[in-house]
């Protein structure tokens, strides 16, 4: 497994780079939050990476972050993620809102990302919930911002419009602060 590579980039694309290595250019594909992550062209930079191998070709996938990295590897674990739809889910979400999204049972969260309706969301969070609450459960918070979407989706407002302002919420709050701090937000925008 090729799990860091270290180089220059040679070359950039939309969603992939070409990291020079030792004479050798390995083409990886990144999220479009990491590509704006990186050094400018020729600067050596250090390169997380995931080999997904199939019958026909063999992709490497980049992230800056190991954490990311490791995310992305249990997301290829649930049944129906390939490698695309967990980078859509990379792509739509950071790492953190994943997690406290699958650790709070929050499907809203998770529908954003393009291919994931509610259904898939419900299912993902079965399959996901048991592995991250194993290895982080502290990292998490309570039910509390699923509890704030639920609410404000009530309201009347998109989950497009709810994921950014949910996720600044403090987790030390109440339910009632939270909602109330989320609802003010909502009415500067």
């Amino acid at each position: 497994m090729i799990g860091v590579l270290r180089g220059t980039v040679m070359s950039r694309g939309p969603d992939k780079i070409v990291l020079g290595v030792g004479g050798v250019g390995f083409e990886i594909t990144m999220t479009p939050r990491d590509l704006g992550r990186l050094a400018e062209r020729e600067a050596e930079m250090s390169l997380h990476t995931h080999l997904h191998v199939r019958e026909d070709a063999l992709d490497l996938y980049g992230f800056v972050e190991q954490v990311d990295r490791d995310l992305f590897r249990l997301l290829l674990g649930a049944s129906g993620v390939g490698p695309k739809l967990a980078m859509a889910m990379m792509a739509s979400l950071r790492t953190d809102e994943i997690r406290r999204a699958v650790v709070s049972e929050d499907a809203a969260a998770l529908t954003v990302v393009p291919g994931i309706g509610s259904r898939s969301a419900q299912k993902l969070i079965l399959e996901l919930r048991p592995r991250i609450v194993g290895v982080e459960a502290d990292v998490m918070g309570s039910g509390t911002r699923a509890q704030i979407r639920d609410a404000l989706e009530g309201l009347g407002y998109a989950p497009t419009e709810l994921r950014e302002v949910v996720a600044s919420l403090p987790e030390d709050l109440s339910v009632e602060e939270s909602l109330r701090l989320a609802l003010k937000e909502l009415g500067k925008r």
